[in-house]
């Protein structure tokens, strides 16, 4: 988390730094969902961000441990922080809050397809000439009712997919600037 954290201070896309640091943007969108980095790439990211390889290689998961959006990360007994620490309170905020960004942009990607793949239905229906039945409405209604909970699951808790709206997406969450050091 570390690493998108640093990412979306600069106001950097994922894209953005894959160039910067000679990565491709599907390696940074891994080490973003909390896959383990090599520790090449870690001292690549390290140089571009211009921070400590050991503050990178400490928020890297175990080479073995992957952390996925849905599950809470697993942590080595040497790394088990302690609980009552305002610091760890911060993180596990800022671990939520991207988190809860990620799955606003899922859904707005979900959003746009839907969008694109239901015009181009609806014209192939169109052109099936005046008497043909309007199956594209059952399309609409399937794949509408999955988006509709889509957005009632992201959207429960709480503009466009650029890195300024994620960093204001996340400031938000926090209640504070990402910029700005955690309250102690």
């Amino acid at each position: 988390m570390l690493v998108q954290k640093l990412r979306l201070q600069r106001g950097w896309s994922q894209q953005q730094l894959a160039e910067f640091a000679g990565l491709s943007t599907r390696t940074v969108q891994r080490i973003e969902n909390g896959q383990a980095a090599s520790p090449e790439t870690l001292k690549s990211l390290a140089a571009v961000f211009e921070v400590d390889f050991a503050r990178l290689l400490a928020d890297s998961p175990a080479p073995d441990a992957t952390i996925h959006d849905n599950a809470a990360p697993s942590a080595s007994p040497e790394r088990i922080p302690d609980m009552n620490s305002a610091a760890t309170l911060s993180d596990r905020e800022e671990r939520e809050a991207l988190r809860h960004v990620r799955a606003l942009r899922r859904l707005y990607g979900h959003a746009a397809r839907f969008g694109v793949v239901i015009v181009i239905l609806a014209i192939i229906n169109a052109l099936q000439g005046p008497g043909a039945p309007w199956w594209v409405l059952w399309v609409i209604l399937g794949w509408g009712i999955g988006l509709t909970f889509h957005a009632v699951r992201v959207l429960g808790r709480g503009h466009f997919l650029g890195p300024q709206w994620e960093k204001r997406q996340v400031e938000r969450r926090l209640g504070r600037s990402l910029d700005a050091s955690p309250p102690r």
